[in-house]
């Protein structure tokens, strides 16, 4: 009787042999699920092997209850990723293989797919537009959509609208205006509109990546900001679904999805899926089942849509390839970048990083010949870099953070019919509450920082755990009133500007104004339409974002980012400084960025001033050589939480015994020490570090000593976990 290895959704790092179900309408193989009781409940595992014996007796063995899926939904070659996930970050096989299944697919009963409804105009609609408004302009408005699509509109199409439009449509159906059909989840292909000149760097890029679509390859597209690289990609998406073939491709936040689809759409005459939190259940079901069927040409998604099964795999694609998005930072703790080579490696095709500021681990590889770094130096078409200064902050006079020169740099920027751009990495009206008499601040209790205060909520929040509570009339210490907000935040940004450009359209993004659904989407069709001038926003507005409009960037607040302990922080500050910059200037008029900064004589500043990112991660890269940093250096962080903070010490001081017996002398251990932020929602916070040259003998070592911490005592007394490669020491 054949044995069934399944990965069962628990932490335990085994998979778990089972006997087939009695009764089992389909052959066994490796990637259905089947439901089965572990612990007393039933769970759906993954089949991951199908083998001919197992170490316990036959008799001892549980059958499955029953098999949910006829054939297999995870592909061969997904489920080796999988398998090689699980050996290098070292997670339990039933925290892995889960991952790759929509949330609606492990139940037991699972989501159905929705049925969506499409609607088209009918003959006495067109009659009905043709006599105009009338008294329902909402109607006609519906009306004049439905006329301009062909194959009909679906709900997605829809959302951009600002109001109820379910009662108007209705309305037109029940007056026969409107028919309405069963739809697919995915969008019908419009006609593609034509594609812009390439120049001689984006077609040479175009060439290098089509001449290897039949094997694997890794890229790196080393494009600066506006350079065209989104051209480039669509450029081989449409030469690989030419070929019967599909495209993966990952954006780091689910903010740049809808302009990244609309792109797509415009260009692509192949169905599109996406993927992202933001879907219902039962939508990201239907896109991912579309791409698992070959439906979808083309899939676009965030971080966890690289383990979307393709029927037909042809490239992946990673756009901002740099960003820390892409690292899963609780659960299974997985890098989507560096999943995406190896998936691509696993299925023979080409994979392609890109980035105007490439992660300092991907130009090291291009330097070691691993990637073959593709260039574009200059912007598409007539436009031109922006112009980068630092303006001196020392003895300026300031208008809630912004200096007299900034001010009159954005007067004469306005006054030329231009938007300007302000970016300040800090939401809220400002990070502390003060009080004027004793100089005692609100903290969280959970997490012993201090209150960051939101004016427009009248509300203390915790931007670490999420906890708030009213802005209090007097201080909690001492009685007094005199409460002073101190510090910048977007949201007081937002009021100094309404006040200093009285009748200009100021608008704020960020995740406070956006909470709404739509409302991002609204925000960005206003910047279009020219409505706002003035945006202040965080990293939010700065990242992948096309405004032809802007033409002055500044950047409030570098400094901070010049003292933090992590060795990473040089290296974000870079990117962050030149992604928000390349906003600037993106179409045929001139940009001009400005760095507010105390510190205008920082080498960090200077270097990417004068001599762009290039010049900085080139010493950067000599930097971490030197100090045996990564990528010169392979690291896994251990880290270890609970309510009392002797237990999570305790834990990893055991681990670090246990460590140093079985080090061969080639991982360096460092810790156990407090977490920078010690106290995070209620939990006090310890970590151990392993750092070798050697990633094999790091890999040893973990797997010598993960069975040995599973089975202590101290282990079951705290939330403990394994980071392997983390970008977040925090």
């Amino acid at each position: 009787m054949p044995i069934l290895r399944l990965a069962i959704p628990s932490p335990l790092r085994r998979l778990f042999d089972y006997l087939p179900p009695a009764e089992c309408p389909a052959p066994l193989r490796a990637g259905q699920r089947l439901l089965v009781e572990f612990a007393r409940r039933q769970v759906v595992a993954v089949l991951v092997e199908v083998a001919q014996s197992s170490e316990l007796p036959t008799d001892k063995l549980k059958p499955a209850l029953r098999l949910l899926d006829p054939e297999p939904l995870l592909p061969p070659e997904l489920l080796r990723l999988l398998g090689w996930a699980v050996s290098y970050y070292h997670h339990g096989p039933g925290e892995v293989y889960p991952a790759a299944l929509p949330l609606a697919l492990r139940g037991s009963d699972g989501v159905a797919e929705p049925r969506l409804k499409r609607w088209r105009i009918t003959a006495a609609g067109r009659e009905r537009l043709a006599a105009g408004p009338g008294r329902s302009p909402r109607g006609h408005e519906l009306l004049e959509r439905l006329a301009q699509a062909h194959e009909g509109v679906i709900p997605q199409q829809l959302k951009e609208l600002n109001w109820d439009w379910r009662p108007a449509m209705r309305r037109l159906r029940e007056q026969g205006l409107v028919s309405e059909q069963r739809a697919s989840c995915l969008e019908p292909p419009q006609p593609p509109s034509p594609a812009p000149q390439l120049n001689d760097e984006q077609q040479s890029a175009v060439e290098s990546v089509t001449a290897a679509l039949d094997g694997y390859h890794a890229f790196l597209l080393d494009g600066v900001t506006g350079s065209g690289k989104t051209e480039v990609y669509l450029r081989l998406i449409e030469a690989v679904v030419a070929r019967g073939r599909q495209a993966l491709l990952l954006v780091p936040e689910i903010g740049l999805t809808p302009q990244t689809v609309a792109r797509f759409r415009a260009r692509i005459p192949h169905p599109i899926a996406v993927l992202h939190s933001g879907l219902a259940d039962g939508e990201r079901l239907c896109a991912w089942q579309a791409a698992r069927r070959g439906e979808a040409r083309v899939v676009i998604g965030t971080r966890s849509a690289l383990f979307t099964p393709l029927a037909a795999p042809g490239i992946i694609i990673v756009d901002e390839e740099h960003d820390a998005s892409f690292k899963q930072q609780d659960g299974f703790r997985y890098s989507a970048r560096d999943l995406a080579v190896v998936r691509a490696h696993h299925a023979s095709i080409p994979v392609l990083l890109g980035s105007a500021t490439p992660a300092l681990e991907s130009l090291a590889n291009a330097r070691a010949g691993r990637y073959t770094r593709l260039a574009l130096t200059r912007r598409a078409g007539d436009a031109k870099p922006p112009r980068i200064g630092l303006l001196d902050m020392r003895r300026a006079r300031l208008d809630e953070g912004l200096s007299e020169p900034l001010l009159a740099l954005m007067e004469r920027h306005l006054k030329a019919d231009g938007q300007v751009l302000l970016f300040l990495n800090r939401r809220g009206y400002a990070p502390t509450l003060l009080c004027h008499a004793c100089g005692e601040a609100p903290k969280c209790p959970r997490c012993e920082v201090n209150y960051n205060l939101s004016l427009v909520h009248r509300r203390l929040r915790c931007h670490h755990c999420d906890t708030e509570r009213p802005v209090p009339h007097q201080c909690p210490s001492c009685g007094s009133p005199e409460l002073v907000p101190v510090g910048l935040g977007t949201e007081r940004i937002e009021q100094a500007l309404a006040r200093r450009f009285p009748g200009i359209g100021v608008v704020r993004i960020d995740r406070d104004s956006t909470r709404r659904k739509g409302s991002f989407e609204q925000a960005l069709a206003a910047i279009h339409s020219g409505e706002h001038k003035l945006l202040i926003g965080t990293q939010m507005l700065a990242k992948g974002h096309h405004f032809p409009n802007v033409t002055l960037v500044a950047i409030l607040d570098a400094d901070q980012g010049l003292y933090s302990l992590d060795f990473r922080a040089g290296e974000r500050l870079a990117q962050l400084i030149l992604q928000v910059a390349g906003r600037a200037g993106r179409a045929e008029r001139p940009g001009e960025v400005v760095i507010q900064t105390h510190l205008p004589d920082h080498p960090l500043l200077n270097q990417l001033v004068h001599q762009g990112y290039p010049g900085f991660a080139a010493a950067a890269l000599d930097a971490r050589k030197q100090g045996r940093l990564p990528p010169y250096a392979h690291m896994a962080l251990l880290r270890a939480e609970a309510q009392n903070g002797e237990l999570p010490r305790a834990f990893l001081s055991e681990a670090y015994g246990l460590a140093r017996v079985l080090n061969t002398g080639e991982v360096e251990l460092l810790g156990p020490v407090a977490a920078p932020m010690e106290k995070r929602a209620g939990r006090y916070r310890v970590q151990l570090l392993l750092s070798s040259q050697r990633r094999e003998a790091l890999h040893k070592l973990l797997d010598g000593l993960l069975p040995k911490l599973d089975g202590l005592k101290s282990g079951r007394k705290v939330r403990w976990s394994l980071d392997v490669d983390p970008v977040d020491g925090y």
